[in-house]
């Protein structure tokens, strides 16, 4: 049995969990579903919304370790502070 890891499936389930999120608002902001729907509909958003998150950080933590990774052990480095030399590093051009 030929299976794809887990982690080649993450982006493709990332992208269709963000493609249902937008169809969700549009649907909200549309405005025209009875309540019930509407809670049921929000729901659903609240619980993909909450996935994307976890996805990017994950995803954030691996590029933290990946850019970080001189040494033998990788060690993370916030994300923020790497967007920052790299201002830095554009300034003094």
């Amino acid at each position: 049995m030929n299976q794809t890891p887990k982690t080649q499936n993450q982006p493709l389930e990332f992208e269709h969990s963000l493609a249902e999120l937008e169809q969700v608002v549009r649907q909200l902001e549309a405005g025209d579903l009875p309540l019930d729907e509407a809670l049921t509909l929000f729901e659903r958003g609240v619980g993909l919304a909450r996935l994307c998150r976890q996805r990017l950080d994950g995803a954030e933590r691996r590029i933290e370790i990946l850019l970080k990774g001189t040494g033998a052990e990788p060690t993370p480095v916030p994300f923020e502070t790497m967007a920052e030399d790299a201002g830095s590093e554009s300034d003094n051009q």
